[in-house]
């Protein structure tokens, strides 16, 4: 009789487990268009990833792999990932909520566009800011640098092994304070230099009211943000390397926390 392929089902379990792992995270990285993507392309890229991790693959003890256990190694396993998505998540997100608070008071909130990420109407600094920060995600090498944690998670955690301590959660809690700290440092300057020309056009006002300043305010705020956009997106670089190691370190210590 011909040999028969055969597959071990302590694979099948460590596969699924893995790849219950991948899916917690792909749901939140910032990958550019994984949205929109088709929920084949999805499907392959998540087993793609699984397979790419396959000599660090936990051997899973087929005794102990009962039904309830699997279940709670399904759900731990997913909260790793999403744990690991939600703090690269955190990194772009500053920069898209800077955007979204100075284009609110430099008035391009009147032009709106359809955010690709959640098919969602979104003004026009958001968007741009929202593909730039993507295209960061790729140039910073960071796909990689997800990659790599999750290979030393799986070394770290073998599967049914995770369990998030107090340090650990504070660390992630700690990542989305500094989202809104940073997107607040960003845009703090845009907006000061904003109310210093609201300011400066009421006191013109005021000393000369037969000058009609109101409607000069709309296009002068626009035309300085821009400028100062334009000087914010050249610094985005320097920027964003420093936060993506930041949040990368941040990651390590959760697993070196945690275990």
């Amino acid at each position: 009789m011909p040999g028969e392929f055969q597959i071990p089902l302590t694979a099948v379990i460590s596969f699924t487990l893995v790849l219950a792992r991948v899916s917690g995270a792909v749901t939140f990285v910032p990958i550019p268009g994984i949205k929109d993507a088709p929920p084949l392309a999805r499907i392959v890229l998540m087993l793609s990833l699984t397979a790419v991790l396959f000599p660090v693959w936990p051997s899973v003890p087929v005794s102990q792999a009962n039904a309830g256990a699997f279940a709670l190694w399904l759900l731990a396993e997913a909260g790793l990932g999403a744990t690991i998505g939600l703090a690269v998540a955190f990194l772009n997100e500053a920069f898209i909520l800077a955007s979204q608070v100075f284009g609110l008071q430099a008035g391009y909130g009147y032009a709106s566009t359809v955010d690709p990420a959640t098919q969602a109407d979104s003004s026009v600094l958001q968007i741009l800011t929202h593909l730039v920060a993507g295209l960061l995600f790729f140039s910073f090498g960071l796909h990689r640098e997800v990659i790599r944690v999750f290979a030393d998670s799986l070394q770290v955690y073998p599967p049914g092994g995770f369990a998030l301590s107090n340090s650990a959660a504070h660390r992630i809690l700690d990542l989305g304070a500094d989202m809104f700290s940073t997107a607040v440092r960003l845009a703090l300057p845009v907006v000061a230099l904003l109310m210093m020309i609201d300011v400066s056009l009421a006191l013109l006002g005021r000393i000369n009211a037969q000058m009609q300043l109101l409607m000069l305010a709309f296009p002068a705020k626009m035309l300085v943000s821009m400028a100062v956009l334009a000087a914010i997106v050249a610094l985005m670089p320097q920027l964003y390397g420093p936060a993506a190691a930041a949040t990368l370190q941040s990651l390590r210590s959760v697993l070196t926390a945690s275990n």
